[in-house]
């Protein structure tokens, strides 16, 4: 499938969202891959895009297959933001619960003290 100057400027306003989210840095590279599935699909054309991002301590993929190749778009870039927040809200979880059981044993030693 030929990469056209409107697909190619759809997917650079996509991937504008997800940095917002994500962020940037020099060590974060983000794949993507557009393309038409088969030729002879009995249901008609079918559209896959896919999104890999990592560095940065992120390991981030996903892949959408739609009739339409900007709602494939559109879904990927969703997903990867919700796996992008589920994975942070885990790593904020754990760090939240390792200061809570510092902060317990602060408390149990400070008042064992005295």
């Amino acid at each position: 499938m030929a990469l056209t100057p409107v697909i190619s400027d759809y997917v650079q306003k996509k991937l504008d969202m997800i940095e917002k989210h994500i962020g940037s840095g020099p060590d974060v590279v983000a794949q993507v891959e557009v393309a038409k599935v088969t030729e002879h699909h009995k249901q008609g054309e079918i559209f896959r895009a896919e999104i890999h991002i990592t560095g940065g301590g992120l390991d981030i993929y996903t892949a959408e297959e739609t009739e339409d190749i900007f709602s494939s778009i559109d879904k990927v870039k969703d997903e990867i933001i919700a796996q992008y927040t589920k994975e942070s809200g885990k790593k904020q979880t754990l760090a939240r619960k390792g200061g809570q059981m510092i902060k317990n044993m602060m408390k149990f030693n400070w008042f064992r003290k005295e």
